[in-house]
């Protein structure tokens, strides 16, 4: 299928002298002969483009293309600008999605299924930060800003419905980088989770929660949040995993604020699942971590 859009954008990068491969469908690897890799995001172009005529398109992509070329020169310009500027964000991925591109990104394994990167925030586009472009700051350095000024700069909004009976909160809004609030969760459950919660990240836009406790039978939660994992993932623009997770407050969640952010260390989520046969009222464990938790309730509610 034609690719317009896209065409016109590796076109105008032609024009400039830069050679161009289609990643995925929103994302660019850029290289020049003399000049490391680069990748951005072009969410923001194709927006752009579908709501111009087509005679419109390659000057949109030329503009687009003389603002990312500008960027990428203030990415060589040294990480200080970057920082200085406080535009390093946190966006989550998929492993899948970056594929080669991972070893060369500040990138790191959040969970099973999750990546979480360091990118960087411009008005129009965010550009993933090379480890190369890292200069004299850590990884951990970098992953803490992101998520400081994630959760600072960006707006959030924080919402608590019942699904099923089940009472679930949503931590969301209109950016790809609310999965930062995952460094946040022990805020979100009020201090209080004693088993801890599960949470769902199925688009970059949402994180879902619903506190394990007495407010709802863990079996009702599990299937509430499997639920609204799904139909998020199947409807979502760019979705990243319909596995929902336990989280367990441990160590990271001790670690003041915003210390943890930089510390290196991650919050604890492990993947858990229930298979459900309403006719034979059966509900399987799918991972090693649903027999511990089921096992932690059952204890709890005799």
């Amino acid at each position: 299928m034609s690719d317009i859009f896209g065409e016109v954008l590796q076109r105008a990068f032609a024009e400039r002298g830069f050679r161009t491969t289609m990643i995925e469908w929103d994302t660019l690897e850029i290289t020049k002969p003399g000049m490391d890799p680069w990748t951005i995001h072009i969410d923001a172009f194709r927006q752009s483009a579908s709501v111009n005529s087509r005679a419109e398109l390659p000057r949109l992509a030329a503009d687009y293309v003389e603002r990312a070329v500008a960027a990428f020169t203030r990415d060589t310009a040294g990480i200080d600008e970057i920082l200085a500027a406080g535009q390093l964000r946190l966006r989550l991925y998929h492993p899948d999605d970056l594929g080669d591109l991972r070893d060369s990104l500040v990138a790191r394994p959040l969970a099973p299924g999750l990546l979480e990167t360091v990118v960087i925030d411009y008005p129009e586009s965010l550009s993933p930060l090379q480890r190369s472009a890292l200069g004299n700051l850590s990884e951990n350095e970098a992953f803490g800003a992101a998520i400081l000024w994630s959760l600072d700069r960006e707006p959030h909004y924080v919402q608590t419905d019942e699904v099923y009976g089940v009472p679930i909160t949503y931590v969301g809004e209109q950016h790809r980088y609310v999965s930062a609030h995952l460094h946040l969760l022990l805020r979100h459950v009020n201090g209080h989770a004693p088993f801890g919660a599960l949470v769902a990240v199925p688009i970059p836009e949402y994180v879902i929660i619903h506190v394990i406790g007495p407010d709802a039978h863990l079996f009702a939660a599990m299937e509430a949040m499997q639920d609204l994992a799904r139909t998020h993932y199947e409807k979502g623009e760019k979705p990243l995993t319909k596995q929902v997770y336990w989280w367990c407050p441990g160590d990271y969640e001790r670690i003041p604020v915003p210390d943890a952010f930089h510390s290196g260390m991650l919050p604890d989520l492990r993947p858990v699942g229930l298979e459900f046969d309403h006719e034979e009222e059966t509900a399987s464990p799918l991972t090693p971590y649903t027999d511990d938790l089921v096992a932690l309730w059952m204890e709890a509610h005799p």
